[in-house]
């Protein structure tokens, strides 16, 4: 074939049509597992840490957990919150699933419950990160609020963290019904 003789546009088939639809499913799948294990990862280890940090009572440590912990936050859980329902939500489309399925009703049921419970943990992590600098530079005790803040946040964590375990049990399985 001359040059002449060579098309301008390449010709794709059907074929190559699909390949690329599942190259794109499947990146969009990798972003949604890794961000689901940036999710779980950093949500069971700022809770660990932080718990027995708390437990401790060094107020020193606290501050400094309680900094980390605004910022774990901030760097790996906020990008990993907006990632989920993008690649989730491309992912369910690219698949042809209808909206009004039971598996994906509940995930946005439960990814909202979650999200509810998290804006205000973040806002008494914010808080707590506060009240512990204060006392840490005074050099003395943390306040009872500080306390009455970390029973909340932790509360808070738990419908929030068992709604993310059940929304990845939710997507492994698609159940019917």
């Amino acid at each position: 074939m001359t040059v002449e003789q060579r098309p301008i546009v390449p010709s794709y088939s059907a074929a190559d049509a699909i390949i690329r639809l599942m190259n794109t499913y499947m990146l969009l799948k990798l972003l949604h597992v890794l961000s689901s294990t940036v999710l779980f990862g950093t949500g069971m280890g700022i809770a660990f840490f932080k718990w027995i940090t708390d437990r401790a009572g060094d107020v020193r440590a606290i501050r400094i957990v309680t900094e980390r912990t605004v910022l774990a936050d901030y760097v790996f859980t906020t990008p990993a919150v907006i990632i989920q329902p993008v690649t989730g939500l491309a992912m369910i489309w690219l698949a042809g699933y209808p909206l009004s399925s039971s598996w994906i009703v509940w995930s946005v049921a439960l990814y909202l419950l979650a999200g509810v419970c998290w804006l205000p943990v973040v806002w008494l992590q914010i808080r707590m990160r506060d009240l512990a600098r204060v006392a840490d530079a005074a050099g003395a005790p943390l306040p009872a609020l500080y306390w009455r803040y970390q029973r909340l946040w932790f509360v808070l964590g738990i419908p929030a963290f068992s709604a993310l375990v059940v929304i990845f049990w939710l997507m492994l399985n698609k159940p019917a019904g």
